[in-house]
């Protein structure tokens, strides 16, 4: 008896040593593939401090009778199956850039205003808090305010989810100078604060257009500051993606009412989004040790009005929560230094791999876009 409650008091340490080792990530087969060896290699070496002389433990020290080995097994498997089911929860929030809706030209307020409500629906039944980064421009027509736009923020926010800064206009930061881009994100603060003030929240998150955050240091340096000393935390992307090349190809397919096309692009875009799913976390595992709080980019388009439930589904069956921004950002990997500056709108991941040194095979596994989606986005 006193051997079983010795072997229970030091399952923690068992469970650290998966963690350590990034066990608890991947799929069902790896995991029970790496944990049983893990489990017998434990039994074989781990050291009982009660025990005299403080001895290596052989596997029979655990019991002397078949029965009592049976138990332990039998707690083995219980133990197992646990950490299946917690290692199962790794976090991912969605954010949706270009608020209020990407229409792709078309003007039509009904056609916004469904495509808003169905993809806000799905997001409240799925219980996701999503957060959606606006351009201000969009609410506008000829200076005038358009007033169904400003309503579906505040419905967006009504429902529970998060808004954040993203310029008035999407300038591209290595096109424009400071001072007209700084000019460009005040400009984008004035109807979202309001929105977010009458639910009693504030404005704090920006993320940058084209994911350009500064093509050298100092440019990447003085934005920074520049938002860091207006009260803004930079929202980061880890899962980045092409969902804009699906997105128009599928409302052109709509357009040309080709239904078997348009749901030819949509099964292309929910597996290809699958597969930077199972990418950016191997990229994570191969980098940290582990995966990470992942941060998805997608944008409020027709196709992801129409797709969000079967993208939340390849997440949850993934072993995914879904989790607002600021727990997200609480993984202490968003503090991670990054050296390496360019033109590119990439991946934090990516970058992060850079600044380690990592060279092209790093990136080899990278999905591609579909070429019929690209000759499509055309």
């Amino acid at each position: 008896m006193m051997r079983k409650i010795w072997f229970l008091q030091r399952l923690p340490l068992v469970v650290r040593q998966m963690k350590s080792q990034s066990y608890l990530y991947g799929d069902f087969q790896w995991q029970v593939s790496v944990l049983l060896p893990t489990y017998r290699n434990f039994a074989k070496t781990y050291t009982n401090p009660d025990t005299e002389d403080n001895k290596i433990i052989p596997p029979c020290r655990f019991t002397q009778q078949k029965t009592n080995n049976m138990r332990v097994r039998l707690l083995f498997f219980i133990f197992f199956f646990g950490i299946q089911l917690f290692g199962q929860n790794k976090q991912v929030c969605i954010s949706f850039d270009d608020l209020p809706v990407v229409n792709y030209g078309i003007s039509d307020s009904c056609y916004q205003i469904d495509l808003f409500n169905k993809l806000v629906k799905s997001l409240k039944t799925f219980e996701i808090p999503a957060i959606g980064f606006v351009n201000e421009k969009k609410l506008y027509n000829n200076g005038n305010i358009i007033q169904y736009q400003v309503g579906l923020l505040q419905s967006w926010v009504n429902n529970g989810l998060d808004l954040g800064n993203h310029t008035f206009s999407h300038p591209d930061y290595n096109k424009v100078s400071f001072s007209e881009y700084t000019s460009d994100i005040i400009k984008g603060e004035t109807i979202t604060k309001e929105i977010l003030a009458k639910s009693g929240k504030t404005l704090k998150y920006f993320r940058h257009p084209f994911l350009h955050v500064g093509n050298t240091k100092i440019k990447e340096d003085s934005l920074s500051n520049f938002l860091d000393n207006r009260g803004y935390i930079i929202v980061p992307v880890t899962i980045d993606n092409e969902d804009y090349l699906f997105a128009l190809a599928y409302k052109r397919a709509i357009q040309e009412k080709d239904s078997i096309l348009s749901k030819q692009i949509g099964h292309d875009y929910v597996e290809y989004m699958e597969k930077k799913i199972r990418y950016y976390e191997m990229q994570a595992n191969k980098l940290f040790g582990r995966n990470i709080n992942q941060i998805l980019l997608i944008h409020a388009s027709l196709l992801n009005s129409d797709y969000i439930d079967s993208l939340v589904n390849i997440y949850q069956k993934n072993g995914y929560v879904f989790v607002s921004i600021d727990v997200a950002l609480e993984d202490s990997v968003y503090k991670s230094n990054i050296t390496v500056y360019g033109n590119w709108g990439i991946s934090w991941i990516d970058k992060w791999a850079l600044s380690a040194g990592k060279k092209g095979n790093f990136f080899i596994d990278d999905p591609e876009t579909p070429n019929y989606i690209k000759k499509l986005a055309e």
